[in-house]
């Protein structure tokens, strides 16, 4: 990260510094005042922030630095971790930072995927202040299927720009934001979701699947168990997306975030790029195959 970070950074640095200026430099590079941070302790800070939430104050008495410092290296390094994009398993250096990278890419690759979305906070609990974000559907699975094995099923959590003021319904964030375009126009894509898209199944039997309808109470027990059967099966193909939707709580600014409003969607992105890329390095594990193999071949 540090390698794939400073280009950008020292490149926006020397175009803020020549903004100031008002033309090139005229002293030799080098000269001038020192910074009292280098890039390497910008990014752990701006790290440290995004992980643990720390007010900048306490930042800057452990690095021993003024309060101004701190405030800075986070306002410009945020941006660059929020432009990264979205890492894709096995494929490193693949970055998907739209939605239509995203289709494109699972079209390309044969990925079924699987869509939700969490539904973090901002000043839960706080007098006054309502719930301000809710963010549309954001995660995709991946499981290429070589029956009669699978690869067990990861996430690369992708979050393109997709943060909405108040709460908002999935079928809504479908229509609001393009899903449902998408899946029009790239009928090879599948993907499976949960019962929040009925909706969006409905309009693409073919390619969106979604749990069934809990049966009546009046129906047999073959009907009752062929249900739990299917759901507990539908839900195992999507828990992926629940482990990493999960593992974005686990970061405090997305489950009590205390900052201004304006950098909200800027510091959602900026974690959904770190976890996407944690998990992409996980390892794969091979899946028990519910097919049937007969041990050898009978003949009549």
């Amino acid at each position: 990260m540090f390698a794939e970070l400073a280009g950008p950074w020292e490149a926006a640095r020397q175009s803020t510094l020549r903004a100031a200026r008002g033309g090139e430099r005229k002293r030799a590079e080098g000269a001038g005042r020192k910074p009292k941070l280098v890039f390497f302790d910008r990014l752990l800070v701006t790290l440290v922030h995004l992980r643990h939430q720390l007010p900048h104050e306490v930042l800057a008495e452990l690095f021993d630095v003024d309060r101004s410092t701190v405030s800075e290296a986070i306002r410009r390094l945020r941006p660059l971790l929020a432009a990264r994009g979205f890492a894709v398993p096995d494929r490193p250096g693949l970055r998907l930072k739209t939605l239509e990278d995203v289709f494109a890419y699972a079209e390309a690759e044969g990925v079924e995927m699987r869509l939700d979305g969490p539904r973090p906070r901002s000043g839960a609990h706080r007098p006054g202040v309502p719930d301000a974000v809710s963010s549309s559907p954001a995660s995709a699975g991946r499981t290429p299927s070589r029956p009669p094995r699978s690869v067990t099923a990861r996430a690369a959590c992708c979050c393109p720009a997709w943060v909405r003021p108040g709460r908002m319904h999935d079928q809504t964030a479908v229509r609001t934001e393009g899903i449902a375009e998408q899946f029009r126009n790239r009928p090879g894509v599948k993907a499976k979701v949960d019962s929040g898209y009925a909706g969006l199944a409905k309009e693409f039997p073919g390619q969106v699947s979604a749990p069934p309808k809990k049966p009546k109470d009046e129906a047999c027990d073959g009907d009752k168990y062929a249900w739990r059967e299917t759901r507990r099966r539908q839900s195992s193909a999507r828990i992926c997306v629940e482990h990493t939707n999960a593992e974005l709580r686990q970061w405090a600014p997305l489950r009590r975030f205390t900052g201004r409003r304006d950098i909200y969607a800027e510091t959602h992105l900026a974690i959904a790029s770190l976890v996407s890329d944690r998990s992409a390095q996980r390892v794969t594990r091979p899946e028990t195959s519910t097919e049937l193999v007969l041990v050898r071949d009978v003949t009549c």
